[in-house]
């Protein structure tokens, strides 16, 4: 079976110590964290953590407990624990090229990303927006959608990392078509929900308040779900969102439109951080991720919690049976 690939991230952060994780599961196919092999063996010597670390070579079947399959990525400079280092940065971005290159060459069943460190990459004088921004230059796609999820909650974003007052000029007719086409197509294919139920957030308190608060939702956001709706999609117009995440009104939903970063991901995180995962939609390939940053002053602590990273490979790996 095609393996997974895990990126293993910011070598100074706490992505190793969760990758070393990994080898206490089972799974149905191979799962590979592309990382520099005796880095990691340093680090489990570090935690205390008795591990057989197996050179991947792509005819494998999946491994046994107490094993960890890996593809050696070599590093330019010694890791200092919670210490970034600019050496390195080329080292983080070839782990998310080659896990980009086999999954777009069909060498792989998807990819889990562990957390990077963009500000680091900038510093090396790379330009480096994120890993959803890097998978999709790399696929070639116009637009993708970010969505985090829990296991009973799914909100994907209008926009992401905007400053806020950006955001309205940025909800568009164009933009909104581009996403919700995304999440709809992907909601039935990778997930295979057959009739997903979405519903949406207005952009201003109230849902605008019949234009009292605001003018997008008349203008802009309500006339688009109105045209999915005519369509027959289970489609609701903009609801407030101070209201819309009540238990209520989540239990028959499969998604939520939320149009910024902070209007959704705040109740979501609230729900199950350390258990969610996020899902970049749109790309022609499978990526999950974990919810959290690198966690520098944890690493080699044997404190960091590696439940994110679990819960990414799991769904990534339900999505490839998909």
């Amino acid at each position: 079976m095609l393996p997974l690939y895990i990126t293993s991230g910011e070598p100074a952060g706490i992505g190793p110590d969760i990758c070393l994780s990994l080898a206490d599961r089972i799974d149905e196919r191979p799962v590979v964290v592309l990382i520099d092999k005796q880095m990691l063996q340093k680090r489990a010597e570090i935690l205390g953590q008795p591990i057989e670390l197996v050179e991947y070579t792509g005819q494998q079947a999946s491994c046994a407990k107490g094993q960890l399959y890996v593809e050696h990525v070599p590093l330019a400079a010694d890791v200092v624990l919670g210490q970034l280092d600019v050496n390195n940065a080329a080292y983080v971005l070839e782990q998310l090229r080659r896990s980009a290159e086999y999954a777009m060459t069909g060498r792989s069943a998807g990819v889990a990303t562990a957390p990077v460190q963009k500000s680091i990459i900038n510093e090396a004088g790379i330009h480096f927006s994120g890993h959803t921004e890097y998978y999709q230059e790399f696929a070639g796609v116009p637009r993708v959608v970010m969505m985090l999820a829990t296991k009973t909650l799914r909100v994907a974003l209008a926009t992401t990392h905007l400053p806020l007052r950006e955001v309205p000029d940025a909800i568009t007719a164009e933009r909104l078509h581009q996403v919700i086409d995304i999440l709809i197509h992907d909601l039935k294919t990778k997930f295979k929900i057959e009739q997903p139920r979405i519903l949406v957030c207005g952009l201003n308190p109230h849902a605008g308040e019949d234009g009292y608060l605001g003018m997008e939702e008349i203008e802009v956001i309500n006339p688009v779900l109105e045209s999915y709706r005519a369509k027959g999609v289970k489609m609701s117009l903009s609801l407030p969102a101070d209201t819309l995440f009540t238990p209520e009104n989540l239990k028959d939903a499969d998604a939520v439109l939320a149009m910024y970063h902070d209007q959704g991901l705040p109740v979501l995180k609230s729900q199950g951080f350390g258990e969610a995962i996020n899902i970049t939609l749109g790309l022609p390939f499978i990526r999950t991720s974990v919810d959290h940053g690198t966690a520098l002053s944890l690493a080699g602590t044997g404190l960091a919690k590696s439940s994110s990273l679990h819960v990414a490979v799991d769904l990534a790996l339900v999505l490839a049976r998909h």
